[in-house]
């Protein structure tokens, strides 16, 4: 009887494991789903709901952290890579989820991060701008051309900064391969530029922008969002 009991112990411990992973993707789905249709996405994210068991959250409708892999996305048309949203204390009730309904479901902070490649910063660029790569918190920009119809061939330290339009790149320091110096106040007439990325799917502006080898890695965070709110502008 002994081995019985524990046979059914192990068995019916099997089966609520099963339950909760088919359960979890279930609910992955649904709001990939709704994702996808918010975002009028071709194909549906990658969304992870962590945090087990998952069948305890699913029936309290709260759930600890949420992430969305969206992929691309395109903003004044300009598109960004390997965008994501990572949210905290989510609350999504089962029979709004099961229902495919979005409208309840909300998430007490949601931070949405993308990287917005160097081809993409370098094609809003003027043209004298040749290459572009990070150099600690700042850019290094090589330059060849004119500059206010004085000749240049260097290389510039920009500075890049969230603000209402975009990312502001602006020079901070220029040095020249024995061409003519040029004052950096000249240089910043004609070397300043916005890639027009302001904000990301949370809805809320760029906050945070750090380069990295494949580009600028900007976060922006959202508090008490909605769902029904993450509109592609």
């Amino acid at each position: 009887m002994r081995k019985v009991l524990l046979g059914l112990l192990v068995l019916a411990a099997v089966v609520l494991v099963l339950a909760d992973r088919f359960g979890v993707r279930t609910a992955e789905n649904k709001i990939g789903e709704q994702v996808a249709a918010q975002y009028n996405l071709q194909e549906r994210p990658e969304v992870t709901i962590h945090g087990i068991p998952f069948l305890t959250q699913a029936i309290g409708g709260e759930y600890k952290h949420i992430e969305v892999a969206i992929g691309d996305w395109t903003e004044q048309g300009v598109t960004v890579s390997g965008v994501k949203v990572d949210m905290r204390g989510v609350s999504a009730p089962l029979s709004e989820v099961t229902k495919g309904n979005a409208a309840n479901v909300t998430a007490r902070t949601a931070t949405a991060s993308a990287v917005v490649p160097y081809d993409v910063i370098k094609k809003e660029a003027p043209k004298e701008v040749k290459r572009i790569g990070p150099k600690g918190d700042d850019l290094s920009v090589d330059m060849t051309g004119n500059v206010l119809g004085v000749p240049v061939n260097g290389t510039a330290v920009v500075q890049v900064k969230p603000t209402s339009k975009g990312i502001a790149v602006t020079p901070v320091s220029v040095g020249s391969n024995g061409a003519q110096q040029i004052p950096l106040a000249l240089v910043k007439q004609q070397l300043t530029w916005v890639v027009p990325v302001a904000d990301l799917p949370v809805g809320s502006r760029i906050s945070e922008i750090q380069p990295t080898p494949d580009g600028l890695r900007v976060s922006a965070t959202a508090e008490n969002v909605r769902l029904n709110d993450l509109q592609q502008k």
